[in-house]
């Protein structure tokens, strides 16, 4: 397991760095981010408990971050084209959105690509601040160890497999795509329910008057 055990010794030399990178990774990005985090802690590089804090960490402070933005964004250019560009975007991912902000925000978490703008979002429609941090931190809670547990299967099994860096890592690539292509499925499956429900809804409504 030579190969791997480099990869295992240049992390572990850097640690204080590597769990920087973490806190950071996780306010720009996430999924990937998490899931890396996962495949060093079984590797040994890192701390299972040491790299969730981190990740929490990070996570809080992104939503924070991104709440703050929209506000700020808000102020400064709410007339601005580019954010009827956000508001198409957030509402194709989340049609019910604005009828439902907690379940929006919690479940923008899961979908990979959707929950950062949704957070901007958030804050230039001023949603409750207390709805959206509840809704943002219960997420993350169980976002985060789901994640990096997730990352910690899939270095377990692509150290089953090989121990030669190259193979290893094509392994756990190949991990990554699958899961984002099934996130990417049932986000697709969802946001169909969610349109459909909303058209039912509104039909209902359209009866009652």
């Amino acid at each position: 397991m030579d190969s791997v055990h480099i990869l295992n010794q240049l992390v572990e030399n850097h640690q204080i760095w590597a769990y920087l990178v973490i806190f950071i990774g996780l306010i720009l990005e996430g999924e990937v981010v998490v899931i890396t985090a996962g495949v060093l802690s079984y590797l040994g590089a890192l701390d299972f408990t040491t790299a969730l804090i981190f990740i929490l960490a990070g996570g809080v402070a992104k939503s924070f971050g991104c709440y703050y933005l929209g506000t700020l964004l808000y102020k400064k250019y709410q007339e601005h084209r580019a954010f009827k560009y956000l508001e198409r975007r957030v509402l194709y991912f989340m049609p019910n959105f604005k009828d439902r902000p907690f379940w929006s925000i919690f479940i923008s978490k899961f979908i990979a690509g959707a929950n950062y703008v949704v957070c901007i979002f958030s804050g230039y429609q001023k949603i409750c601040f207390r709805t959206y941090i509840k809704a943002e931190l219960l997420s993350t809670i169980i976002w985060a160890p789901l994640l990096l547990s997730l990352g910690y299967f899939f270095s377990q099994t692509a150290l089953s497999l090989s121990d030669e860096i190259g193979k290893f890592s094509l392994v756990v690539v190949g991990f990554m795509i699958v899961f984002i292509l099934f996130d990417k499925l049932i986000a697709t499956m969802f946001r169909i329910f969610q349109y459909a429900k909303h058209v039912t809804d509104g039909i209902h409504n359209g009866y009652k008057k």
